[in-house]
């Protein structure tokens, strides 16, 4: 619901004001590709949640050009390779949602959400109290994911 009601104060396109802004620590932005970013996800599944997304305000796969479909799945494996090292989880969850009806927070500008999953991970906790249990504040694992991207992981 955080999500949902700041989205609806904020105006345009989160990805577009992203890309747009030199901001990179304040919206969580942990790597800039050449086509496209990679960026915490404020309200995490998880800790470490990232999202790719172009640069380009596209919403259909299908859209992206050959050079941003690469892109993007180098920059998510790039990002898992960094997860890997720097959380060491078990395992991800890699997926876009398209569309309203798939449950798309960002309609407009697809992005790919890389979720880093350990075992006994599920979190009960937004079903009893409106509230997620994050083992890591989020600038703590931002310090960490850039470092592992500036490392050259």
């Amino acid at each position: 619901m955080a999500y949902i009601k700041d989205a609806a104060k904020a105006s345009g396109c989160l990805f577009c004001r992203t890309a747009k802004s030199g901001k990179d620590e304040g919206n969580l932005v942990v790597f800039r590709g050449r086509l496209g970013l990679v960026m915490m996800n404020r309200y995490p599944y998880n800790s470490g949640h990232l999202m790719v997304a172009p640069y380009r305000h596209v919403a259909a796969v299908e859209a992206l050009t050959d050079r941003e479909s690469a892109e993007m799945f180098r920059l998510a494996g790039r990002s898992v390779r960094i997860l890997s090292r720097v959380m060491k989880p078990q395992g991800y969850n890699l997926g876009m949602n398209l569309g309203r009806v798939a449950g798309a927070g960002v309609l407009g500008h697809l992005h790919l959400h890389i979720v880093p999953r350990w075992s006994g991970d599920t979190n009960f906790m937004p079903l009893l109290g409106d509230t997620k249990v994050v083992a890591e504040a989020l600038e703590a694992t931002y310090r960490k994911l850039v470092q592992g991207f500036k490392s050259g992981l």
